[in-house]
């Protein structure tokens, strides 16, 4: 397992089993285990579609010297799986079309990070296992773009920003996430795990976390 900085591998390129299908324009994550479930890729002219989703379980390895991800899927495969509204949140409705064409297991339909899979290497079952199920389920997914640059506001007051996520390539599981505290703590960038996140207001661009900013001070320092 190694971690990566998702602005780090937005831009990568993704080789299908008969060449590459595109770049890597975003990724939706939910919110429940903050997990990545999608990679968004630009295919530029390669389809009428501009954007498919390509699901973790379709990738097999992370290449970082040449920038690119190897998945096991073809052309041919990729470009007759259900199509995707841009315009529109991720429906349930789609993610049933696509997970039934591709044969994944989905991933509600079981207490772990990937659903009820066994399959799964025994790291990714404990992650899963190790979240508490406390909210409401909203099949509406996250662009971790757009909830980039989104403010931190700890029990006592406001601390900084999202400046991006930092993810780990087996489970791709959301480990980290970037806070630049340049407003309140010059110059310093922290990282706070998901577990201190108590709820999200998506109308107003916040995330509320459950301790306060003396804890989040006192957490790890991040540099490039």
């Amino acid at each position: 397992m190694k971690l990566n900085k998702v602005k780090t591998l937005e831009g990568y390129t993704l080789d299908s089993l008969d060449g590459d299908i595109g770049k890597i324009k975003d990724f939706y994550f939910d919110d429940q285990y903050w997990t990545i479930r999608y990679l968004v890729v630009d295919t530029g002219s390669w389809l009428p579609a501009s954007q498919v989703l390509i699901s973790p379980y379709a990738l097999i390895a992370v290449d970082r010297e040449d920038k690119n991800i190897s998945i096991n899927l073809t052309k041919k495969k990729i470009e007759d799986s259900p199509s995707l509204n841009t315009d529109k949140p991720v429906s349930r409705q789609f993610e049933d079309s696509y997970y039934g064409y591709y044969g994944y297991p989905s991933y509600w339909g079981g207490s772990y990070m990937w659903g009820g899979n066994s399959s799964l290497t025994r790291s990714q079952q404990l992650l899963g296992a190790s979240r508490q199920i406390g909210k409401t389920w909203d099949s509406h997914l996250r662009s971790t773009r757009h909830v980039g640059g989104y403010h931190i506001q700890a029990t006592d007051g406001q601390i900084g920003h999202v400046d991006d996520f930092i993810v780990d390539d087996e489970s791709w599981a959301i480990r980290y996430l970037i806070i630049d505290t340049n407003n309140w703590w010059a110059g310093k960038k922290v990282l706070i795990a998901p577990k201190w996140i108590d709820s999200i207001n998506w109308v107003e661009s916040k995330i509320f976390l459950n301790v306060t900013r003396e804890t989040v001070q006192q957490a790890p320092e991040y540099s490039d």
